[in-house]
């Protein structure tokens, strides 16, 4: 998702949007006898892991709107998160792709500064108040919704509770803990915390919860300067390249993905799992035995904090005028309260709306809803995603020890600061 193509694709969508326009506001899709009307095209990603329950949870979900509307034909296409950014980069700059897709807050800030979504008030208005603020509140950007919240990740810390008894250790819920663990659990051939270095993995869910912890941000309050390069941020890094040089970090975490199958942590050779979502925690479990695997609350560095985010369906500017109206009954369904309770479900995640119960209520989703209070959305800004494709790299060299963490991160917000002047 982080390829530098990003920047190219997203430079080219800004000049194909200036040179197109954004489709008007309004719509006209109604037909002569007042039915709903139009053709509607809508990008969604992994959210249920399992890509069977997927495929059929989409496939039931499409035919039952259309029962619902049999004059709109909806079509749900099933991508992947590889190379998202890219993708709908490119699908925007060539005007051709999803009237709506599923994206984060921070993909919304950066498809928006390029003129690629659509307002979606008019998709929520009746039932605005049913939604949580937060979420709500993360997709807005002067004044107007660009997202539709349809539901909201947490993740938090995942133990193998094995090791750890087994090497007379308590749980670690500190970095202190953390890195007196790691020695410790090295003698014995195995990592304490495992870590996804590949640039290809959302910073969100790997370095920017430490940085986070460490009380820095990756953007300054005004987002007009780079601020991950402090002090902090140093200190998050270093926090990293230590435990890689202690053994406490697997081998290959310089360019590992976030895929469990077959990774050292199902294989009982990591401890830990730092930002583990509730479908994450099954695969742990499936792998390594229920009795094995423990959620806890997030880390705790100077602070307590961890990546949280409702998943947006936004309304792109490829969406004509002609089909508006059936795109804004696609939000308003996919958001009501009966699909959120189907979604949430198959996928293991949390509604968006105050009016839909959790599935089940256990320690699992208990340990979740607690780490709500510490959720960071993310850093919105136009260029947050392009802003990730330049620090990952640096991070990776660092944990390979080719410079050190204060050298990686100077070099990488240089690059940065000289994007965001460019922005």
């Amino acid at each position: 998702m982080l390829k530098k193509p990003l920047q190219i694709a997203a430079v080219a969508a800004t000049i194909a949007l200036a040179a197109t326009g954004c489709a008007p506001a309004g719509s006209d899709s109604t037909g002569a006898s007042g039915e709903l009307s139009g053709k509607v095209t809508l990008w969604m990603y992994p959210v249920i892991k399992d890509e069977t329950v997927s495929k059929k949870f989409w496939s039931d979900t499409e035919a039952d709107f259309e029962k619902k509307h049999p004059g709109v034909d909806l079509t749900i296409e099933l991508q992947t998160f590889d190379k998202r950014d890219a993708q709908i980069s490119a699908a925007l700059a060539a005007n051709s792709g999803p009237d709506i897709a599923l994206v984060t807050p921070d993909q919304a800030a950066t498809y928006l500064a390029v003129g690629g979504l659509l307002p979606v008030d008019e998709a929520v208005n009746k039932e605005r108040e049913s939604f949580v603020p937060a979420t709500l509140k993360s997709a807005t950007f002067d004044g107007e919704l660009y997202g539709v919240p349809i539901f909201q990740n947490i993740n938090s810390t995942a133990y193998n509770t094995k090791i750890f008894a087994d090497a007379g250790l308590d749980l670690p819920e500190t970095w202190a803990d953390v890195k007196a663990a790691a020695p410790v659990l090295a003698e014995k051939g195995i990592a304490v915390m495992d870590y996804a270095g590949s640039p290809e993995q959302t910073l969100n869910l790997t370095f920017y919860p430490l940085l986070w912890q460490a009380g820095g941000t990756v953007f300054t309050e005004d987002g007009k300067d780079i601020a991950f390069d402090s002090a902090e941020g140093v200190e998050a890094l270093q926090f990293l390249v230590d435990l890689m040089e202690s053994g406490g970090l697997p081998i290959d975490a310089a360019v590992a993905g976030s895929k469990i199958d077959g990774a050292p942590i199902a294989g009982g050779k990591v401890a830990m799992r730092a930002t583990t979502s509730l479908a994450e925690l099954g695969l742990l479990r499936g792998a390594l035995g229920d009795e094995n695997v423990v959620l806890g609350a997030p880390l705790k560095g100077n602070v307590q904090a961890t990546y949280g985010n409702p998943g947006l369906l936004a309304l792109t500017s490829i969406n004509k005028k002609e089909n508006r109206d059936a795109a804004y009954e696609v939000l308003s369904y996919l958001s009501s309260a009966e699909a959120q309770a189907a979604l949430n479900a198959a996928a293991s995640n949390f509604p968006t709306r105050t009016d839909v119960k959790s599935e089940d209520e256990n320690a699992d989703t208990d340990a979740l809803n607690a780490a709500l209070e510490f959720a960071n959305f993310g850093e919105a800004s136009p260029v947050a995603r392009q802003v990730m494709a330049i620090l990952a790299p640096s991070i990776q060299a660092a944990l390979g020890g080719k410079v050190t963490a204060k050298e990686a991160l100077s070099k990488a917000a240089d690059e940065a600061r000289a994007l965001l002047k460019r922005s």
